[in-house]
């Protein structure tokens, strides 16, 4: 099945703004459906608390990134505050040929259209919040990030919920229980579409 158009039929892109609940959507629907697993991102940062290599992340040093680039060894990659992260081709192989699951991306809209650029089948579906000022309200009742990182985090949020041509579904999380049913359905479409 090493078609890339074979292997996108077993993909779905999950993209979202900080506030709009993507994290809970994607664990809700990996905690229901035992057909799918998250990608695994390799990156240059180092390991956080209790992240170990090979299950969070692969951990790898700059130069080793750098020559997997030259060899086209991503799917997608980008770097995000001075660390690389991408997405390996073989992974997603491995994922799909191997361990016989579907395999669930969180990345950002720059990554989904390079993702989608190279895996033509790919669904696209976009978590989106009922308005802006209810994902404004979110923010800072999290009370996490300070102002600046506020605004920026709703810059982002309108320049992604403008991408209108990248997504081919969009699940407005205005109702957490709605929304989990809804990511599960679509989820179980894809998997019809793939049989």
């Amino acid at each position: 099945m090493t078609d890339k158009a074979q292997i996108s039929r077993h993909m779905l892109i999950i993209c979202g703004p900080s506030g709009t609940g993507k994290s809970t959507l994607i664990q809700h629907l990996l905690a229901h459906r035992n057909t799918c697993c998250l990608s695994r991102s390799t990156t240059t940062r180092a390991p956080r608390g209790s992240e170990q290599n090979g299950v969070e992340y692969d951990f790898v040093d700059v130069d080793t990134f750098k020559a997997r680039i030259d060899a086209d060894e991503f799917a997608e990659y980008a770097n995000v505050f001075g660390n690389y992260y991408g997405t390996p081709h073989e992974m997603i192989r491995s994922t799909v040929e191997e361990k016989g699951l579907d395999v669930l991306f969180d990345i950002d809209v720059q990554g989904a259209r390079t993702l989608r650029g190279k895996y033509p089948g790919v669904w696209c579906v976009l978590i989106a919040p009922p308005s802006m000022e209810v994902l404004e309200k979110r923010l800072r009742s999290r009370a996490t990030d300070a102002p600046d990182v506020i605004e920026r985090r709703l810059n982002t949020a309108r320049h992604e919920l403008a991408q209108t041509d990248l997504f081919d579904f969009t699940i407005v999380n205005d109702d957490l229980d709605t929304a989990c049913s809804q990511i599960c359905a679509l989820y179980d479409v894809l998997r019809l579409r793939s049989l």
